[in-house]
C-alpha cells in the first residue's frame, strides 16, 4: 500500500525532535525501549441504514516500535513511544449492491503515557502504564486502489516486566491493548467504493497485543 510519504517522514521527525527535547530535560535515568509483539484480529463494524454499512475484520499482525523512557522518580516513568504495523480488512459493504473488498492498513501510533513500576529488589521489574496520543491510519482498497488516510485520538493499556539480564539490558514482556477512536463526523469509513470519510457512523479499533522487546539504559 502507498502511504503519503511526506507526512509519514514529518510524523518520525517529530517524534525524534520531541524525543529529544525531552531527553535533555532529564540529567539521569534514561531509558530506550524497543518493542516487538503480536496484534490479535479485531472485528469492526459500522451500522447507520440497510444501505449505509460496513463489517469486517482488521486481521492481526506483528507490531514494532521505539520508545524514550524518563524516570524522574525510581517508580515512575514518562514514555514518548512510536508503534507501527501493516495489516489488511476483508470487509463487506454497501454501495448500490452488497460488496465484498479486502483493504491495505497502515497504523501509526504516537503516543505519550506514564508507566509505574514495582519494585521487588531483583532483577525483575513489574510495570503497568497508560498512553494518550494520536492514530495516523492509511488505507488502500486492492480492488480499485482508492486510499485514504485520516488522524484520530488513540489511547492505550499496557501491563509487563522487565527482566535485567545486566545493569543496563533488560528483556521486555508485555501485554497491552490500543485503541483508535473513530466517531461521527469524519470516522474512516471502509466503503463507499473504496476508502473515505464517514461521516454517520461509529466504528471504535480495538488492537490487543502480547509481545515484548528490550530496554536499555542510556543514563
Amino acid at each position: 500500500m502507498k502511504e503519503k510519504p511526506t507526512l509519514l517522514r514529518k510524523t518520525i521527525f517529530a517524534f525524534i525532535l520531541l524525543a529529544g527535547l525531552a531527553g535533555t530535560s532529564f540529567a539521569q535515568n534514561v531509558r530506550l525501549n524497543g518493542y516487538s509483539s503480536y496484534v490479535f484480529d479485531d472485528d469492526v463494524d459500522s451500522y447507520y441504514d440497510p444501505y449505509n454499512y460496513y463489517n469486517g475484520t482488521i486481521k492481526g499482525g506483528y507490531c514494532w516500535g521505539i520508545g524514550a523512557e524518563f524516570l524522574p522518580a525510581p517508580t515512575k516513568g514518562i514514555e514518548l513511544k512510536y508503534l507501527r504495523r501493516s495489516t489488511t480488512a476483508p470487509m463487506e459493504y454497501y454501495k448500490t449492491t452488497l460488496k465484498h473488498s479486502t483493504f491495505d492498513v497502515n497504523l501509526n501510533y504516537i503516543l505519550l503515557g506514564g508507566n509505574n513500576y514495582f519494585k521487588t529488589g531483583g532483577k525483575v521489574e513489574p510495570y503497568a502504564g497508560a498512553d494518550i496520543g494520536m492514530a495516523l491510519i492509511y488505507v488502500t482498497n486492492q480492488d480499485n486502489g482508492v486510499e485514504d488516510n485520516v488522524t484520530k485520538f488513540a489511547w492505550g493499556l499496557k501491563l509487563g516486566t522487565n527482566i535485567w539480564i545486566n545493569e543496563k539490558i533488560g528483556l521486555k514482556l508485555q501485554a497491552d491493548l490500543l485503541s483508535a477512536v473513530q466517531s461521527a463526523g469524519g470516522g474512516l469509513y471502509f466503503g463507499t467504493g473504496g476508502a473515505g470519510a464517514g461521516v454517520s457512523t461509529y466504528s471504535t479499533m480495538y488492537q490487543w497485543g502480547l509481545g515484548g522487546g528490550l530496554t536499555f539504559k542510556i543514563k
